[in-house]
């Protein structure tokens, strides 16, 4: 129990920004084991960010208060997941085979793909946000959308990690140690927390829980486009992957209310 605590704190210490125990440190052994709780962060990021929001509301009107959402997702998770994001704009976006990639998503500036990227992902996830929380007032199910959508896209960019190679040789890289290996618990874990979330819709509302199907095809399709191009994926792809899969589960959730 306790190893599995600090393998807790491990996956805390490195996706989030959140204080962790002194003893806590980024052991290898133990980062490679943090996967299982990757969807779990989102549960605590989703968590902060929903409680922000509704606390908000009472004194400012729904626009701010998402904007100001969003500002306490990204200074809790210190836009780790955004970071990959406009890397990955900008190495798929300037480069034209797997090295020249890796080189420009190796560089920390931002470029011209990224910072447009990021910018229209951000906004697009602002509006989508606006538009599903201006027409709710259950306090329970704002919480929940804003913590299964940070689990199921935790989810969907772990699993790239059981299907596909990781591709950088550099073993300095942050993200090596987390792409070693892997076993049942690891599969186990991301696939319980990131759905666990969900059951709450399957009494509430169940047509949301549909949104799993968009969220895998945009999960297969990134995949896919990884591999073609790199081969894999790299830690940067992952948090582009979670920040495409978040989008698209808010995205789905806005069509499901209006068509189905």
């Amino acid at each position: 129990m306790k190893k599995e605590i600090d393998i807790f704190f491990t996956a805390l210490m490195f996706y989030t920004r959140i204080p962790c125990p002194k003893k806590i440190t980024h052991d290898p052994d133990y980062l490679n084991k943090a996967t299982r709780y990757f969807p779990l962060i989102g549960w605590i990021v989703g968590l902060f960010s929903g409680v922000v929001f509704i606390a908000f509301t009472q004194i400012l009107p729904v626009t701010i208060s998402v904007l100001l959402s969003m500002i306490a997702s990204i200074l809790t998770t210190g836009a780790f997941h955004e970071d990959g994001f406009a890397d990955v704009c900008d190495g798929f976006g300037g480069g034209w085979n797997k090295e020249k990639i890796l080189k420009i998503m190796k560089d920390s500036a931002i470029g011209a793909y990224g910072a447009i990227g990021i910018l229209l992902l951000l906004v697009l996830k602002y509006s989508v946000l606006v538009e599903i929380l201006s027409a709710q007032s259950n306090i329970v199910t704002i919480l929940l959308i804003f913590i299964a959508a940070h689990a199921v896209s935790r989810w969907a960019a772990a699993t790239i990690i059981f299907t596909n190679e990781y591709v950088r040789e550099d073993e300095l890289s942050k993200s090596k140690p987390i792409a070693k290996s892997y076993s049942w618990k690891e599969v186990f874990g991301t696939a319980f927390f990131g759905f666990l979330p969900l059951l709450y819709f399957v009494f509430y509302n169940y047509k949301i829980v549909f949104v799993l199907l968009p969220v895998f095809i945009f999960r297969w399709y990134l995949a896919r486009y990884f591999k073609k191009w790199i081969g894999g994926y790299t830690g940067d792809c992952l948090g582009a992957t979670q920040q495409v899969c978040e989008v698209v589960f808010y995205i789905s959730i806005v069509i499901l209310w209006k068509f189905i």
